[in-house]
């Protein structure tokens, strides 16, 4: 009985040696297999381009627009001298507040007053030689046809006439004359404030200063701008010209003091695009009453300008240059890219209204490469915030936890004997025994 017992024993012990091989035979082949799967899930998942997607955002109702602009006066003025001479003395300075007809200097002309001394003394004596031709002639005129012939007295005459006219020469010589003298005056043409006093005591001022042909050599000794209004002249680009009217408004901010905004409106335009620029020089006017404005400043111009609210803006950057012109990398429900063919409007920099090819819920690709290809298989990811925070989603993909490189049979295994090598390992070594 002893001997049987130990022979079954024996077979007992025999059967479980084999299945305890087949088992761990069975769970070796097993966990080769699960570790390759996984290694192939893995390269084929990896082989997969990572996109992040977004959703075109509906326009705004007004469009943003900030183009440099160049402050002018409303009326500005350089006062040249007329007349030749020495400045005796000069009554406002820079910044000073005039009204029209304000004494802004005055000039000495010695050879000027001279001039017209001497034409007033030529008219005495044109004077003096008609009322002696005058008188001539009518005593000749009431001389009897017996004492001197009709040909005397129409001589007489004809000197009288003749002495007459001289006169009248002399007289507006001396007109001349009298008229210069009073641009010995320099006078503000309109109120406003001197911008420029370019003279001293005792300068010369050259009459040919008035001259618009030597403007270039010859400087005004003042200059008066008219500052309740003022006129800002910005360059828009031709694409708003539509936009340019009767209406438009805008606000002006000075680079020092961005948060302070001046009102201007609009006043006129240009009607015809720069060449060289594609674009049209526009006229706004703001009121300066509080003088917050100075002339020949840079200010920055503030356009809000109505926008079609149905028009779709998509990122700059989710654009593709091909051959077929501007298109885009539309991702569809089985996560696979299709090149969709765009229209663009206005660009906006950073984004870009899209007038035709996409729908509201089309998703894009927010930075495609060039080498997407149409129908290619590609992975959607969690978009990188900093495109419109709270906007722009992956489509309703959830974002990618960290992956961990063993696989979920192996992780299993690994809870249970801490001492199994994990799927890796496993692969490891399987690798290494196929190699031998």
């Amino acid at each position: 009985m002893t001997q049987l017992t130990t022979r079954r024993h024996g077979r007992w012990l025999a059967l479980f040696g084999l299945a305890a091989a087949a088992a761990l035979a069975g769970y070796g082949i097993w966990s080769r297999q699960a570790s390759v799967a996984y290694l192939q899930q893995t390269a084929d998942d990896a082989a997969l381009p990572r996109v992040q997607v977004v959703l075109p955002k509906e326009g705004p109702p007004t469009q943003a627009l900030t183009l440099p602009g160049e402050v002018k006066a409303w009326n500005e003025a350089a006062i040249y001298g007329q007349v030749s001479g020495y400045v005796s003395q000069w009554f406002k300075d820079y910044g000073a507040h005039v009204n029209a007809g304000d004494l802004l200097a005055t000039i000495a002309t010695p050879s000027l007053d001279a001039q017209l001394a001497s034409s007033k003394a030529n008219l005495a004596a044109a004077q003096t030689h008609y009322n002696l031709a005058a008188v001539e002639a009518k005593r000749y005129d009431a001389l009897t046809t017996l004492a001197v012939t009709q040909q005397e007295k129409d001589n007489m005459d004809a000197t009288a006439a003749a002495d007459k006219a001289l006169v009248a020469a002399a007289q507006q010589t001396v007109d001349q004359y009298q008229a210069m003298t009073n641009f010995k005056k320099i006078v503000a043409p309109f109120a406003g404030i001197v911008t420029a006093r370019r003279v001293e005591v005792g300068d010369f001022i050259n009459a040919a200063g008035a001259d618009a042909s030597l403007h270039a050599t010859s400087q005004a000794p003042f200059s008066v701008a008219d500052v309740s209004k003022l006129r800002i002249f910005v360059s828009v680009p031709q694409d708003f010209a539509a936009l340019l009217k009767p209406g438009l408004k805008a606000d002006l901010t000075l680079p020092g003091a961005p948060g302070k905004k001046i009102p201007a409106q609009f006043l006129t335009m240009a009607g015809a695009v720069s060449p060289y620029t594609r674009t049209i020089v526009t006229e706004l006017v703001a009121d300066n009453a509080h003088e917050g404005l100075l002339p020949g400043a840079y200010v920055n111009v503030n356009f809000s300008f109505p926008s079609d609210p149905d028009i779709l803006i998509i990122p700059s950057q989710a654009l593709l240059f091909r051959a077929d012109g501007m298109q885009v990398a539309r991702i569809d429900g089985q996560n696979r890219v299709h090149l969709q063919n765009v229209s663009l409007g206005h660009n906006l920099g950073l984004d870009v209204q899209v007038t035709a090819g996409l729908k509201a819920t089309d998703r894009i690709v927010a930075n495609p490469s060039l080498g997407l290809l149409e129908g290619q298989q590609v992975k959607v990811v969690q978009a990188v915030k900093g495109y419109e925070p709270g906007e722009v989603q992956a489509a309703g993909t959830p974002a990618p936890q960290p992956t961990d490189i063993q696989s979920e049979p192996a992780v299993k295994a690994n809870a249970n004997n801490p001492r199994e090598p994990d799927g890796a390992r496993q692969a490891a070594r399987d690798k290494e025994s196929m190699s031998k």
